[in-house]
């Protein structure tokens, strides 16, 4: 591979890298725990968005048990987006013509 083809692989995948951070601002994903007693949802960012608590379980004696939901449901909505944005940074890079298994630093 010549000198100029890389520095032409080098600028495209710098192009194709801000595409995926823009991209991975809107992938959403919701995480749920509790059989669905409690659902929150996260960006791509690894955000929180929001959080919905069914009101059977807004007793103080049921405190605790909804703080460890809301843990599990956004640890379920995190790899959930860790899957999504896992699948974006295959399918930009699926282009560029480097050898399989090969990402930049940090991906």
């Amino acid at each position: 591979m010549d000198f100029m083809k890389m520095m032409k692989q080098a600028k495209e995948l710098q192009s194709k890298m801000g595409d995926l951070q823009e991209q991975m601002g809107a992938v959403e994903a919701e995480g749920t725990s509790g059989g669905g007693l409690v659902t929150v949802r996260v960006n791509g960012k690894q955000e929180l968005l929001s959080v919905k608590i069914d009101p059977s379980l807004l007793k103080p004696e049921e405190a605790e048990i909804v703080e460890d939901l809301v843990v599990a449901a956004h640890t379920d909505a995190k790899a959930k987006v860790d899957v999504a944005v896992q699948q974006k940074t295959q399918e930009i890079m699926s282009g560029l013509g480097l050898p399989p298994g090969m990402m930049p630093p940090g991906m």
